[in-house]
């Protein structure tokens, strides 16, 4: 196949797989893996992302980095996992190929203030000016408030199980 053929070929693998995300779920399962050298691969997850990309090929699999060193899907033996980063670089989403998913929330300061997963459970937290975590809350039903003082030293806790300590 000449240059251009190869090119067109590559840019309705970009386009396919755009649309087909989560990430080409397995690109084994295409077809495309074992037909395109290192240099196609890059272009391809290149137009996927939109950003340059480090491919690391491995026998049974790869793993992908942004262009900020950040690992942003991995495939192995059929399994995969994706991750997701805000502009602070912090991981707000992973998804894997069983369907399982995790996202985080976080405050100004890059606190993480909430998770939750694809079974329902979560959690969220707050804190306060000094960063001390004074409240926790999770679905399960359980939370925790706390009041620390100047020197960030617990001064109160209580829970939901009405369990209340004082601290000196």
């Amino acid at each position: 196949m000449d240059k251009i053929k190869r090119k067109i070929y590559l840019d309705k693998i970009i386009k396919f797989m755009k649309n087909d995300y989560p990430l080409f779920k397995n690109l084994k399962d295409y077809g495309f893996y074992n037909q395109l050298s290192n240099d196609e691969m890059d272009y391809v997850f290149s137009g996927i992302f939109g950003e340059s990309v480090t491919i690391n090929k491995m026998s049974r699999g790869f793993i992908i980095y942004d262009k900020n060193g950040k690992l942003i899907y991995r495939e192995s033996n059929g399994f995969w996992i994706k991750y997701e980063y805000d502009k602070n670089g912090n991981e707000i989403y992973v998804e894997n190929s069983d369907g399982e998913w995790w996202k985080k929330e976080y405050d100004k300061n890059g606190k993480q203030i909430y998770w939750e997963n694809s079974d329902g459970y979560w959690y969220k937290k707050e804190y306060d000016e000094r960063g001390n975590e004074i409240y926790y809350e999770s679905s399960n039903g359980y939370w925790e408030k706390r009041e620390y003082d100047e020197n960030n030293n617990i001064l109160y806790s209580e829970n939901s199980n009405v369990y209340i300590k004082y601290y000196k």
